[in-house]
């Protein structure tokens, strides 16, 4: 993760914040922060742009002359990633929606403004959109060996994902919280599908990244772990059999970090709109806490009934149906997401979210996914060319109008 700041590594915030709707956050309420993996693109063709190096130097030069402190963006919080068509940058630790938002535009537009002094523009989507995008590997000794010791899945794998942290008290309660999201999981993917293109050719999925991302020996939903020591005992498991070379290339859906004290949910496609991340994050929370309290009765789920309702959810985001988490049987997506906000809603009334997120959820269905947005850019007659550039447009807006 490359949050901006490593407050987040303190367990709780101390302070209360204001929340859009003017609503004084609690003051033990779990932090959170988003980590967005963004593509890098020719201003004028859309062609992926392999010039995260000279983003990153003309950022940290920048954030040179500017000097101490750092803020939301700097180099801390902007990364290269597996190819050089990518950059990633993190939001700090925010209390409330609020400050994610604002942490998000800053990150955004320091980011936009590095990619600009290297020639490219940036777009938040989840896989390349038109043919002929050749990608080349960061040349750095870890992603070489990536790509030469998993072949074709590691080639293929410039794919851009957004992941969300929220903090945990204990590994021992972030084990907890694991093995009670995975039912919850696909509907948070539902809502964040942004990737219906895959160079040139339209997937019929709303989320083809999903399904990229899912090639790794990895990725995907994870059986129940019980307590610590076995999810470390599986994990040192896993990477013994040549599965991941380390602890980074443990791909659960959601997993412990390793480097702050946080559950990371990583089902997410790289996402366009700002109001969306907000939604998914402040779900993903609310599921945390939840989940933390094991509050409310959820059936066990087998994995082969998990895989099927991730590639519902990826294949149509809340355009059609969804596999409830309670009932395991399918139901209008509306219906789902609406019951996951119940299940959760005292830990969004104690976070002062709740109206944050039934108005997120509405603007969403009201706007389309961003899967539905990009056909419809595409329909409009300008092709995948129209694609790019209101990615590009609605990308730049995020950060400019704010």
């Amino acid at each position: 993760m490359v949050c901006g700041h490593a407050g987040l590594c303190n367990s709780r915030s101390t302070a209360a914040g204001q929340v859009r709707l003017g609503q004084t956050a609690p003051v033990s309420v779990r932090k959170f922060g988003v980590e967005e993996e963004l593509m890098l693109v020719d201003p004028d063709t859309g062609a992926l742009a392999a010039v995260s190096h000279r983003a990153l130097a003309a950022h940290r030069e920048r954030a040179g002359r500017r000097g101490a402190p750092k803020e939301p963006g700097d180099d801390a919080a902007l990364e290269q990633e597996l190819f050089l068509q990518q950059l990633e940058t993190g939001t700090a630790p925010c209390t409330d929606i609020a400050g994610l938002r604002a942490d998000l535009v800053s990150c955004r537009r320091r980011a936009a403004e590095s990619a600009a002094f290297a020639g490219a523009a940036l777009v938040a989507v989840g896989t390349p959109v038109l043919a002929g995008s050749q990608q080349r590997v960061t040349p750095k000794p870890r992603y070489e060996r990536i790509v030469h010791d998993f072949g074709a899945i590691g080639r293929d794998a410039g794919v851009c994902g957004m992941h969300v942290h929220v903090d945990i008290e204990t590994q021992d309660e972030g084990v907890v919280v694991l093995d009670g999201l995975p039912p919850w999981l696909p509907v948070l993917r539902a809502l964040s599908v942004n990737s219906p293109f895959w160079h040139g050719e339209d997937t019929g999925y709303a989320s083809w990244r999903s399904h990229v991302w899912g090639r790794w020996p990895t990725a995907g939903p994870a059986e129940p772990f019980g307590d610590l020591a076995t999810y470390k005992a599986r994990s040192e498991a896993m990477i013994r059999s040549g599965a991941a070379l380390d602890h980074g290339m443990l791909y659960y859906d959601a997993r412990l970090s390793r480097t702050y004290p946080t559950v990371e949910i990583r089902v997410f496609d790289a996402t366009t709109e700002i109001d969306d991340i907000c939604l998914v994050a402040a779900l993903s929370r609310a599921l945390v806490q939840t989940m933390a309290q094991r509050s409310g009765d959820v059936p066990a789920w087998r994995t082969d009934l998990l895989r099927a309702a991730h590639w519902k959810a990826s294949r149509y985001g809340v355009g059609d149906q969804l596999l409830h988490p309670l009932s395991q049987e399918p139901a209008p997506a509306r219906t789902v997401v609406e019951d996951t906000i119940a299940h959760v809603r005292d830990a969004l009334d104690a976070a002062g979210d709740t109206q944050a997120v039934l108005d997120g959820f509405e603007r969403l269905l009201a706007r389309g996914s961003g899967a539905a947005r990009q056909r419809a850019a595409a329909d409009s007659g300008g092709g995948l060319g129209a694609v790019l550039m209101d990615l590009r447009e609605r990308f730049t807006a995020s950060w400019q109008d704010g």
